[in-house]
């Protein structure tokens, strides 16, 4: 599989709180893969440096071939287009209706026409599970499933290589939390994303990853298979994972 991004040796403080202190991970192209820890481990602060919404780090986070440290303005604009971000609440605009929250990438890095904008979001809201009809809603007559697949539809707008969600069941369900992770398997394998997700959900990371990196201490105590999760000798995980 080819690698497609990095992180070496990354450090991040906030003052004198130190987060993280030399991580070194790496995520291959087509894989789901699981940022988890205890609360307050780093793990969507490390996404979000992903993202470049953070940069109070010291290292290196190589992305699709890139070097975020020092990154020109055009690349990182390049680049924020090639993913897509799903945030814990959605973070849908409460002004907008799904469709607009669901276009405004579009209108923002591209110079399609209405008709072929309005095409493509038809599309989005179809693969996500909602109805055509759900369009016109607004995110306070949307349940908390759909604000999450609303929230989905929008990262997957400028069709995206990579696919970042954080905490993508939480609030929901059971039966919604498992039908979220149907559709992030499916998605993943008809649209040939990469997939990093930061989850407190056992049951969704057992559904749905590849591949995980455990931080706890300010470390990464483990990456790989949740299945050799099961070898590792250290209190935490098995605490974690209620081994």
């Amino acid at each position: 599989m080819k690698n497609i991004i990095t992180v070496n040796n990354l450090k991040t403080a906030f003052g004198e709180k130190i987060v993280h202190d030399g991580l070194n991970l790496s995520i291959n192209s087509g894989e789901i893969y699981g940022l988890l820890g205890p609360s307050g481990c780093g793990k969507s602060t490390l996404l979000k440096e992903m993202v470049m919404l953070e940069n109070s780090y010291e290292g290196s986070i190589n992305m699709l071939g890139l070097k975020l440290e020092n990154i020109s303005q055009a690349d990182a604009q390049s680049l924020r287009k090639k993913w897509g971000v799903l945030f814990q609440a959605g973070a849908l605009f409460s002004s907008l209706t799904l469709a607009q929250n669901i276009e405004l990438p579009l209108k923002e890095y591209t110079n399609l026409t209405q008709k072929i904008i309005d095409d493509i979001v038809d599309f989005k809201i179809s693969i996500v599970g909602l109805k055509k009809s759900d369009s016109n809603l607004y995110p306070s007559q949307l349940s908390g499933g759909m604000k999450k697949k609303a929230g989905l539809a929008r990262a997957l707008a400028m069709d995206p290589k990579l696919l970042f969600l954080d905490e993508p069941t939480s609030g929901l369900d059971p039966i919604s939390a498992r039908e979220f992770d149907t559709l992030i398997l499916k998605l993943r394998d008809l649209l040939g994303l990469t997939i990093v997700m930061v989850s407190h959900d056992l049951r969704s990371m057992d559904d749905t990853l590849d591949r995980c990196a455990i931080i706890d201490n300010k470390k990464i105590v483990y990456e790989g298979t949740l299945d050799g999760v099961k070898e590792i000798e250290n209190d935490f995980i098995k605490t974690f994972f209620k081994m």
